[in-house]
């Protein structure tokens, strides 16, 4: 081939690269964030923070904050032959939990979106940091107390059980092992975040007041929010006491417990959801998280857990028959 021919092909590649280039960016500028009629991104609708993301990086990939796709593939492949190795499809222990971490979210277009090894983005390890003494202490404490004291009454049993809390979520909102559906609803003085588990609401005033100022604790804190930009962001403080810092069961988030959310609408299909949480009498540091809320078809469908849970009836019975059969047995 004459040097006057490989110079042609060059420029008729170079010229085919530029247009490529130039088409994909066309596309990718068609997109345009859509709007409620007052002017804010709009967020509301139906998403999903389903993922198979762990919050905690494997210590293993030290620093390693990204998967390579067939890394991903081959964690998808491993984890759907476990999960289905003697479950028939088509019966109800196969579509059970068609919304969880465990079968919605294993497809090759929704785990691909992201392949992070952890939520936790900072500290660079991915890992939670290291709790503080007084944290510790407390531990120890609720462990001594839940041996001698967990079977007293239904009060002292956990919330998630008594069918009023779940506890992650949030703020920070954490994936749950299933029913992670959430809708969004808007209008220009609130956002309101439904979760289909246990039906809990997160009511956030934009007024971008400081959420100290309400003296009520909640179990899901005070939350205020405002708009910088195209982010909602989400301010929250104030929780009660009753809710557990992650990983630490009986080491509860209160009012020395601050959290920064954040909400980007990136695509028509994707939230990037981002929060940072701090509380100097729980972690040495503070730690942030990230993960993508996905659109999703709804409804939300009732969760159905009974206030008053029918078995702790059972529990508490149980264990007082235990308790007599025990005294007996020290008469004897």
């Amino acid at each position: 081939m004459s040097k006057s021919c490989s110079l042609n092909t060059a420029i008729l590649a170079g010229t085919f690269l530029l247009c490529l280039s130039s088409f994909t960016y066309a596309q990718q500028e068609i997109w345009s964030k859509p709007r409620t009629s007052w002017g804010d991104p709009e967020i509301q609708g139906y998403w999903t923070n389903s993922t198979t993301v762990p919050l905690e990086r494997p210590e293993a990939l030290g620093t390693q904050e990204f998967y390579e796709p067939e890394e991903v593939a081959e964690i998808l492949r491993q984890r759907l032959d476990a999960e289905y190795a003697n479950t028939e499809r088509g019966t109800a222990a196969d579509v059970h939990y068609q919304f969880d971490d465990y079968s919605m979210n294993k497809t090759e277009e929704t785990i691909t979106a992201n392949v992070r090894t952890s939520i936790i983005s900072d500290p660079p390890n991915g890992r939670l940091p290291a709790p503080t003494d007084e944290a510790m202490a407390r531990l120890d404490e609720y462990i001594v107390w839940r041996e001698q004291h967990q079977w007293d009454s239904a009060k002292t049993r956990g919330l998630s059980e008594r069918c009023l809390i779940w506890g992650q979520e949030g703020p920070p909102m954490l994936p749950l092992g299933y029913n992670s559906t959430y809708q969004f609803m808007q209008t220009e003085d609130y956002v309101i975040v439904q979760l289909e588990m246990i039906h809990d609401v997160r009511i956030i005033p934009l007024d971008g007041g400081d959420p100290s100022e309400n003296s009520l604790p909640q179990w899901l804190g005070n939350s205020r929010g405002h708009w910088e930009g195209d982010t909602l962001v989400v301010e929250t403080t104030g929780y009660s006491g009753r809710t557990d810092a992650n990983g630490m069961r009986g080491v509860s988030l209160d009012t020395d417990t601050h959290v920064v959310e954040r909400f980007t609408r990136i695509s028509d299909s994707e939230i990037d959801y981002q929060f940072t949480i701090s509380d100097p009498t729980v972690w040495k540091q503070s730690w942030s998280g990230t993960y993508p809320f996905k659109k999703i078809d709804g409804p939300m469908f009732e969760y159905a857990c009974h206030e008053g849970n029918y078995g702790i009836e059972n529990i508490l019975s149980g264990k007082r028959v235990e308790e007599l059969d025990a005294i007996q047995a020290g008469r004897q």
